[in-house]
């Protein structure tokens, strides 16, 4: 297996790294994968060299990168005609439907070397990341979807804040934002939880918003928040796609078969669909890491 430090340059010019896996002959196949948010970041995470072995062994290329919003809050460098300038991002700060930017950019630089045969796989909010490009850009240039751990960000704010707590944070932060101060953070008087922009927190609290992907809450409590169509991006994938959950994922309100339940209703295809449970692992997987990359490697080869 060869290794490979890859610095690329989405469209507005920020520039990320990732680490690219090839087997020691040539491929052409390669997974990308986007982590997910909060303290998140791929080099940190000693599993991705685990699968990226098992995938180059079966010929497939594997792209774990760094994405806008790896880290809670991160200086991010942007190239500009002059040089290079200091952004702020991280998941403190970003905006879910940039992701469409990065993954872009992502198979840009891959295209360049050779690739031609793309999967996204895509874990925590990295799910909610693959159905919101989907969603936008449903003619791209993905073959096949893997969605791991899909999180309910909104509707799990809803249930620590409780609905009046909710609505002030949601409407408070849709105001500085309408006043361009989206990226001031939130007061400790206003929201005590990990610091947030007043953007990133009305992205992920928003019920009509691109963030609110696998709204279990709102239906398995019928909340009503949403007046757009629930699990509308979802129902838009029509491209083969493996949904993975591990049976004890805290983020689930201890209802997994639930949640999964509810996607499966909600699926386009059917048939183009593989909806598994890992008995013992949590959000993570923490102990069906084996179980779950036999799992994608599996998927991504037949």
């Amino acid at each position: 297996m060869k290794q490979h430090l890859i610095h690329f340059l989405p469209q507005d010019k920020l520039r990320l790294p990732g680490i690219l896996f090839e087997p020691t002959e040539s491929a052409n196949k390669v997974a990308i994968y986007l982590h997910g948010n909060g303290t998140s970041s791929v080099f940190y995470d000693p599993n991705k060299i685990v699968l990226g072995k098992e995938l180059t062994d079966k010929g497939i290329s594997f792209f774990p990168f760094n994405n806008r919003g790896a880290h809670l809050i991160k200086s991010l460098k942007r190239q500009t005609e002059n040089g290079e300038e200091r952004a702020m991002y991280g998941t403190a700060f970003e905006i879910i439907k940039e992701c469409m930017f990065d993954i872009d950019a992502a198979i840009t630089e891959l295209t360049k070397r050779g690739y031609n045969e793309f999967y996204l796989i895509g874990e925590s909010t990295g799910a909610n990341k693959i159905v919101v490009y989907n969603y936008y850009k449903p003619q791209n240039n993905i073959s096949k979807y893997i969605l791991l751990s899909g999180g309910d960000d909104t509707g799990l704010y809803y249930g620590e804040l409780g609905n009046e707590k909710f609505f002030e944070i949601l409407n408070t932060s849709e105001q500085m934002v309408d006043e361009g101060k989206g990226e001031q953070l939130l007061p400790k008087d206003l929201y005590a939880g990990l610091p947030m922009s007043y953007q990133a927190m009305y992205d992920t609290l928003n019920p009509d918003g691109d963030y609110n992907i696998f709204p279990y809450n709102e239906v398995m409590n019928n909340l009503q928040l949403s007046s757009k169509e629930l699990l509308r991006e979802y129902k838009s994938i029509e491209k083969p796609t493996l949904v993975v959950y591990g049976a004890e994922d805290e983020f689930c309100y201890g209802k997994v078969p639930e949640c999964v339940e509810i996607l499966k209703k909600n699926t386009a295809k059917p048939e183009l669909f593989q909806y598994e449970i890992i008995q013992g692992a949590d959000h993570g997987f923490s102990g069906g890491e084996d179980k779950l990359h036999a799992m994608i490697t599996s998927f991504l080869t037949k």
